[in-house]
This record gives structure tokens, C-alpha cells and sequence, in this order.
């Protein structure tokens, strides 16, 4: 019997339904590959689409110390990049450093914020002025979250290469190692084009986890009031229960299977805690901002202005969604 009584609020044996979970995704994503892919073609590609997808929220939920203490054999479970784009340990680093509320939706010190600063925003060109206005409305963030999200970040992390970043370098390193299996399986393997697979499972699996970003954090003057709570979705076993995002901001350690029982126990808390900012569902969501930007794009609050003095404060890379930005050098950095 595993042995309860850390203060992380975990178990400290190995988390059985997670690594099932992971088991089923890269079994499934076999399965379509190799058996549905050759007499059921769109079958097979809608079924990888929510496996790519799923392999994401594992990455995330790995990532935060699960199913095991081991950080190596946790790393090693979701090690074959099936999703192709973010080396693992490039997301551990970035998402680490967004888990710091007092920090959250800020254009600089949260990488993964979708507000710009409005003295450089004011600088881009107008056609991009367009897209991020429609990266804003849910339509717009489904159909080019995938790619706006990916390119300043491969970019960023070229040049960080280039420069000598060891970390970022042996991230790529390992991920290109995954790729080295992945890649070959599907165009040989699977007999799958590798442009299909990206135009479809790729792009379309990264796109429904974006319907779970699209909505994650706003502006609030109070910080617990920057992250949402969805109530109910179809797509919470996809997401492992992240709609309930505030639960998980607030008790990072719990595994995913047990964020519904901690909401359920202590509901009227949880919402009265992050400022109501809940919806019942993310058809609402839908309904509300298909086509109608929820935030605006520059932060309504923060980066109004150029600040110099903040040049002298130590800062490292870190990518944000829009492929620009920094974090402040934390005080105890996330281990590669």
C-alpha cells in the first residue's frame, strides 16, 4: 500500500491510473497507425488528432512531478514526441516559470501570456495587428493558435542554441532523439505522409488543447482571480481535468484523477476564491467568443510603457505564445 503523508498532497508510490493513461496513448496511437490508417483513413487521423492532443496534457502533467518521485523515469514515459513540436524539458522550463500566480497574464515575467505590451505592439505591422486580433477570438485561436505559438519559440530557441545555451541545446538534443523514432515510424511504419500527419493530427491535436488555453488566465487585480474554472466538459479526460485550472494553480502537486473530487468537496470555496471567474462548460465559451475576442491584445493594465530601470534586473530567455519575451531569473531554477 502506497504511503500517504507527504506535504506535496500526493502519494509517494507510483500513480497506477497516469501511467495507464500513458500506456493507452502511445498504444493507441500505434493502433491507428498501423491498423486503422490502412482501411479506415480518416478514422485514423481523427483518432490520432485526440491522442496528440492527450500526449500534450501528459507532457503537462508529467511535467509537475508525476506518476512517479523519479523525474528521470517520469521524463522517459512521455519521451516519444508524438505531438512533434516542444521538446520536453524546453515546456517543463517555460511552464515552471507561468506557474508563479503573482506573475500570471504579465507580457514579460508569465511565458505563456497571450497579452502584448502595448509600446511594442504598437510597433508591429498592421497586418500582424490583424492576426492577433483574431488569435483572440476562439475561431482564431483554434484554427492559428498551433502555429502562432511555435514559430517565435523555434525561432528564439535557434538563437539561444546559437549562442551557447547549453539547457536549450540538450532539450532539442533529446527531442530530436524522440523525433529520430517518431518521424520514421509514421512515414515508414504507418505508411502516413509526414506532411498529413502534421496538417492533421499535429496541427488539429495542438488546436483542441488551445480550446482549453483559449480561456485559462485573464487580467484581475487580484492574482487568484486571473485563473478560470470550467465546470464541466466531454473534454476534461483529454485536458486530465484542467478546465478546473484554478484547483490546479492552487494544488500543482495533485494528481489529475483527484482535481474533480477536490473541486466537488469544495466548490462554493473554490469559485468565491478566484473571483467567480468560472463558466459551466466550454460550449459557453464558444457561444460567447467564436467569433468575439474575450481579451483584448495588449495587456489592459501592465507594459503600457517602456520601463528601462527593468533592464537591470537579471533576466533569462523564455518564450511566451506570441514567440516574444523573458522571465525574471528565478531563485531556484527548474532542473533540466
Amino acid at each position: 500500500m502506497a504511503k500517504r503523508g507527504n506535504k506535496r498532497g500526493t502519494t509517494t508510490g507510483v500513480e497506477w491510473p497516469t501511467v495507464f493513461l500513458i500506456a493507452a496513448c502511445y498504444g493507441a496511437w500505434l493502433v491507428a497507425g498501423l491498423l486503422v490508417w490502412p482501411s479506415y483513413p480518416i478514422a485514423a487521423l481523427l483518432l490520432m488528432v485526440l491522442v496528440v492532443a492527450l500526449q500534450s496534457s501528459l507532457m503537462h502533467e508529467v511535467l509537475h512531478g508525476h506518476p512517479t518521485r523519479n523525474a528521470r523515469i517520469n521524463e522517459a514515459l512521455v519521451s516519444l514526441p508524438i505531438g512533434l513540436l516542444w521538446p520536453y524539458r524546453r515546456f517543463k522550463t517555460i511552464h515552471l516559470r507561468h506557474h508563479a500566480d503573482e506573475k500570471l497574464t504579465d507580457p514579460f515575467d508569465d511565458p505563456e501570456s497571450y497579452y502584448r505590451a502595448l509600446w511594442q505592439h504598437d510597433d508591429l505591422p498592421e497586418a500582424m495587428k490583424l492576426v492577433l486580433r483574431i488569435n483572440n477570438t476562439m475561431a482564431g485561436r483554434f484554427v492559428l493558435g498551433p502555429l502562432l505559438s511555435c514559430i517565435g519559440f523555434f525561432i528564439d530557441d535557434a538563437k539561444a542554441i546559437a549562442a551557447g545555451d547549453k539547457a536549450v541545446r540538450t532539450a532539442w538534443l533529446l527531442h530530436a532523439a524522440g523525433l529520430a523514432i517518431v518521424l520514421p515510424v509514421i512515414q515508414f511504419g504507418f505508411g502516413l505522409p509526414l506532411w498529413l500527419y502534421i496538417l492533421v493530427p499535429v496541427w488539429f491535436g495542438h488546436s483542441l488543447i488551445s480550446i482549453r488555453t483559449f480561456a485559462e488566465h485573464q487580467w484581475s487585480e487580484h492574482p487568484e482571480g486571473r485563473t478560470v474554472i470550467v465546470e464541466r466538459s466531454p473534454l476534461s479526460i483529454l485536458f486530465l481535468n484542467n478546465n478546473l485550472h484554478f484547483v490546479h494553480h492552487k494544488s500543482p502537486s495533485v494528481a489529475w484523477y483527484k482535481l474533480p473530487e477536490l473541486f466537488r468537496a469544495r466548490r462554493e470555496e473554490w469559485l468565491r476564491m478566484n473571483k467567480g471567474y468560472a463558466y459551466p462548460n466550454y460550449f459557453a465559451l464558444v457561444k460567447a467568443y467564436a467569433f468575439r475576442a474575450k481579451e483584448p491584445v495588449c495587456h489592459p493594465a501592465l507594459r503600457r510603457a517602456p520601463e528601462p530601470g527593468r533592464a537591470f534586473v537579471p533576466r533569462v530567455r523564455a518564450r511566451n505564445v506570441n514567440g516574444l519575451g523573458t522571465a525574471p531569473v528565478p531563485a531556484e531554477p527548474p532542473k533540466e
